[in-house]
């Protein structure tokens, strides 16, 4: 008789392990993940930069470095594409900057939230505001609300447009008043107001006082703007009206605050846009004079974004009902400002 021999068995160490189920997966990675790695990741998306966001955090640029590689690890995906000039999220690191922001502002909201728990309208309202928002009916939005809430209270944050749409977004803002470029299908949209936007320059250039320039006569004068004023963003009205005059090629200084683009202006840096309404009494002063084209300036909405998904509490609720119900009470005409 012929006796087979057995094989040997396999080391313990060579047995294939079956792989985890996504929901074990899940589960380990919700009890195994430091929130920490998170905060800073989100630090890093947002600032493009490990020098700024170690600044951002008050930390060290190898600790803000260690901890991008730890989460890497930890995830098992890169998540962000460096190298000389070149510093981007890759696309399992954009999945990942929108799930934390949710996270981050669920967190955030959490005081709040326990506070919130009494009969009296107390809780705090964070407003997300672009630069030097002029505009009679939020003003008087606002004086009521504090006048039927005074013990509500207010912080308003002023930052540019798409970095209030990003807080919003993030639930760190309970809403933003700011110019607004391409809407994401998760926040809500109200129109505040309208308003226009003309070319001026200041006391030390050559066109100040003069009355007779024509539009054509500004061609290759040199230019401050804003940082949204491109035909990609915002001010896109602003950008064409600005590449129609010849004026786009001599971009000399931008800022996303509407005041520092005036002091540029004022200093004499070159020609710039600024919104009508907002800088007339710097024109009756002396400070400003307006340029051509006069004739059908370039009209810009700023809009009220409030993000539905997020938690808001009786204050932040009791604001943004007062704002609705005074923009549904007035018509767009009395919310224009020449």
């Amino acid at each position: 008789m012929v006796t087979m021999a057995r094989p040997p068995e396999p080391a313990l160490d060579t047995v294939p392990r079956p792989e985890p189920a996504p929901t074990d997966r899940a589960e380990r990675l919700a009890r195994e993940l430091d929130w920490n790695l998170l905060r800073t990741f989100i630090a890093l998306a947002e600032a493009e930069s490990v020098t700024a966001a170690a600044e951002r955090l008050r930390l060290k640029q190898p600790t803000v470095s260690n901890a991008l590689k730890r989460l890497e690890a930890r995830l098992g995906r890169r998540l962000l594409d460096r190298g000389p000039g070149r510093f981007a999220l890759t696309e399992a690191g954009h999945e990942l900057y929108r799930e934390a922001v949710d996270i981050q502002g669920a967190i955030l909201r959490l005081d709040t939230a326990m506070r919130e728990i009494k009969e009296e309208v107390q809780g705090h309202v964070r407003i997300a505001m672009a630069s030097h928002v002029v505009c009679p009916l939020f003003d008087a939005a606002l004086a009521a609300f504090h006048s039927r809430h005074p013990k509500a209270t207010l912080s308003i944050d002023v930052m540019s447009s798409r970095y209030a749409i990003e807080s919003v977004l993030a639930r760190r803002s309970s809403f933003a008043v700011c110019l607004v470029h391409e809407k994401s299908p998760k926040l809500d949209y109200r129109r505040l107001y309208r308003e226009f936007f003309g070319l001026f320059c200041g006391p030390g250039h050559e066109f100040f006082g003069r009355t007779g320039v024509e539009a054509r006569d500004l061609a290759g004068e040199a230019s401050v703007s804003f940082v949204t004023d491109q035909m990609h963003d915002a001010l896109r009205p602003v950008a064409i009206l600005r590449a129609s005059l010849g004026l786009e090629d001599r971009v000399v200084a931008t800022s996303p605050h509407l005041e520092e683009v005036r002091r540029l202006i004022i200093a004499g840096l070159g020609i710039g846009p600024l919104p009508i309404h907002v800088v007339r009494r710097d024109v009756e002063d002396g400070q400003l004079w307006r340029l051509p084209p006069y004739d059908d300036p370039p009209a810009i909405d700023v809009h009220v974004v409030a993000n539905p998904a997020a938690r808001c509490n009786r204050a932040e609720q009791a604001l943004l009902a007062e704002i609705t119900h005074r923009i549904d009470e007035t018509p767009i005409d009395a919310r224009t400002y020449y």
